[in-house]
């Protein structure tokens, strides 16, 4: 029960990450050295490429990867982004890289208008959830790795919320829950 929709640019607030089965984002200390040994959907990063507008990030994912240099979707975009933080005077600079001190609702304002039409895509798992709480995020888009990582940045943590109802809108029954099996892969 995949969405294999070309995506479009629509000028849409997108939540957007690959995750491991057991719902991590990233391994410990915002690892992606996981992120390997998988496969995609033939064009999927394409779409991604040519609809993205803008990138809106948080500060501790940006202190992970900004020694590295990494750009999204490993350089084939290029564009602005944009990371919040309420430190922004200590934040390692890079071109193409704005660090903004704002409420988040601001931030989404400011990258959907860089974004010229083009979809916001959210990169960050608080960022996220905030954006959720508010009402300002218009869709959640993963991509399921067939790993799992049993530590490290969660998709969603929200401990003593109340949960979140989400619907497939595409789908010919949009509350069915989505079916996955895997084995393990055994070494040796």
């Amino acid at each position: 029960m995949a969405d294999t929709r070309r995506r479009t640019a629509s000028g849409a607030v997108l939540w957007h990450f690959t995750m491991s089965v057991d719902g991590f984002v990233a391994g410990p200390g915002h690892a992606m050295d996981w992120m390997t040994g998988f496969s995609a959907r033939a064009g999927l990063l394409e779409e991604y490429v040519g609809t993205t507008g803008a990138v809106l990030g948080g500060r501790n994912g940006w202190d992970a990867i900004a020694a590295s240099g990494a750009r999204p979707y490993g350089g084939a975009w290029e564009g602005p982004v944009f990371v919040l933080t309420h430190h922004p005077e200590d934040a390692v600079p890079a071109a193409g890289v704005t660090f903004l001190d704002c409420d988040v609702a601001e931030a989404v304002r400011i990258g959907l208008q860089a974004a010229d039409g083009g979809n916001l895509e959210v990169l960050s798992p608080s960022i996220g959830r905030q954006l959720l709480e508010r009402g300002l995020l218009d869709e959640i888009d993963l991509h399921v790795a067939p790993v799992l990582l049993g530590d490290g940045i969660r998709l969603f943590d929200n401990p003593g919320g109340r949960p979140v109802r989400l619907v497939q809108p595409e789908a010919e029954d949009p509350v069915a829950a989505v079916d996955l099996r895997y084995r393990p892969v055994r070494s040796g």
